[in-house]
């Protein structure tokens, strides 16, 4: 259910509410790249879970930027958000929309709005696994496909940091593009792993809620627990360990620097979380490892 706490404009309240609605047996690729715990939730709560207005701004804004490109002309090689189904096994299907496919380059083109911290961390894993299942998509479908690429819009960027933060490895635009060829063996990895995904998926909706088998780690976004290692009046940790003891032993160490001398250390006990389930998952309510997280 859409509430609006702020009593934002009706247009917002429009721009947030889907009619979307689920089709039985058939899941996106963004499904099928993340939880099958989540992905049946979903399905089996679909509207029960409040969400504000307000804490949908930025995907309103991601919508906005798709429908403003989508609007561009393409070429007579390009093929713009068209929307593809593959049969998995029975009556499952796996199904996706991709933003831009170039036949005479075999890309598969997916734009994104993301924050600087997507390009300083590095990790686009998920990024090529998606343009990668879309190109396995496409060559089930007869096309040569065979090149995956993101244009990102980083809604956070800052000239000014660009210049001052250079070394840093903050990105100098408030675009960034990075792009993967793929071989027939990550063909092969993907076509498993959506083959597995839906064998997954057929024994998660034979069971209850409580019974359903959590994400991975991986897909609940999980960090460990961390012991910083501080110096009083200092917010940055001189160094992270994942053992206590290892804290307290460099410690002791660093305090027997000269450096140090009369410098206050201690040792700060950083609780890991799983950021997805905590603050990014729809229906961590109803799910068995959100209400032991107490959500």
């Amino acid at each position: 259910m859409i509430t609006n706490k702020m009593n934002l404009p009706q247009p917002f309240v429009d721009a947030a509410t889907s009619d979307h609605q689920y089709k039985e047996h058939r899941y996106s690729v963004t499904e099928v790249l993340g939880g099958t715990c989540e992905a049946v939730l979903k399905r089996r709560h679909q509207g029960e879970a409040d969400e504000d207005v307000a804490d949908s701004i930025w995907r309103i804004f991601g919508t906005a930027v798709h429908e403003v490109l989508r609007k561009a002309t393409a070429t007579e090689s390009q093929l713009q958000e068209n929307w593809l189904s593959v049969p998995i096994v029975g009556d499952y299907e796996l199904s996706g929309i991709f933003d831009l496919y170039d036949d005479s380059t075999g890309t598969v083109t997916d734009w994104k709005t993301a924050s600087i911290w997507k390009v300083k961390f590095g990790d686009f894993s998920d990024w090529r696994q998606q343009t990668l299942a879309y190109c396995w998509m496409l060559r089930e479908s007869g096309f040569d496909a065979r090149r995956g690429e993101i244009v990102a819009l980083l809604k956070d960027h800052s000239k000014r940091d660009a210049k001052i933060k250079a070394s840093e490895g903050y990105p100098p635009h408030p675009v960034f593009q990075i792009a993967w060829d793929f071989t027939d063996e990550d063909f092969r990895d993907i076509e498993d792993e959506i083959i597995h995904w839906f064998a997954r998926v057929t024994s998660q909706e034979m069971v209850t809620d409580e019974q359903l088998t959590p994400c991975s780690p991986e897909q609940r976004w999980h960090k460990d627990d961390k012991w910083a290692v501080m110096r009083k009046g200092q917010k940055r940790a001189v160094k992270l360990f994942d053992a206590r003891d290892e804290a307290l032993g460099f410690m002791q160490w660093l305090g027997s620097q000269p450096s140090n001398k009369n410098r206050e250390l201690y040792v700060e006990h950083r609780v890991g979380e799983d950021t997805k389930c905590q603050s990014y998952c729809s229906v961590a309510e109803f799910c068995p490892y959100g209400r032991r997280l107490g959500l």
